[in-house]
């Protein structure tokens, strides 16, 4: 069956560098456009990052756009965001997701989902 199994969340302090990764398993991974999403107390979920199946044309969200990078290897079918300069407003749980929907930023466009891991960041 499809999986998405995030890691590397944490408790970090403002200014460091988390690591997340997204293994997926259960679909053609190298076909879709994987993206990163979050979700604050309270707050609705929001698009955080997103990169097609080629590896090109990343797309961020502004509030993290020059501190975050996403990547994939289609080869170990894992998707990655590298956080750096973490703010205490990046705190949320961090969903990976997949479509067929090239760079889509709408969750309601995402056929799988993982559970999400969480961050917290410490001012």
């Amino acid at each position: 069956q499809v999986q998405l199994v995030e890691s590397g969340g944490g408790l970090a302090q403002a200014g460091d560098s988390l690591r997340l990764s997204c293994a997926a398993s259960g679909f053609t991974f190298s076909s879709y456009t994987m993206a990163w999403f979050r979700q604050a107390p309270g707050k609705e979920r929001e698009f955080v990052a997103v990169l097609t199946w080629r590896d090109i044309s990343p797309s961020y969200a502004d509030s993290v756009k020059g501190r975050f990078t996403i990547s994939r290897d289609n080869a170990k079918n894992v998707v990655y965001l590298q956080m750096d300069g973490l703010k205490p407003e990046d705190a949320a749980v961090y969903y990976c997701a997949a479509t067929l929907v090239p760079l889509s930023r709408r969750p309601d466009q995402y056929d799988y989902w993982g559970q999400g891991t969480q961050v917290t960041v410490s001012s």
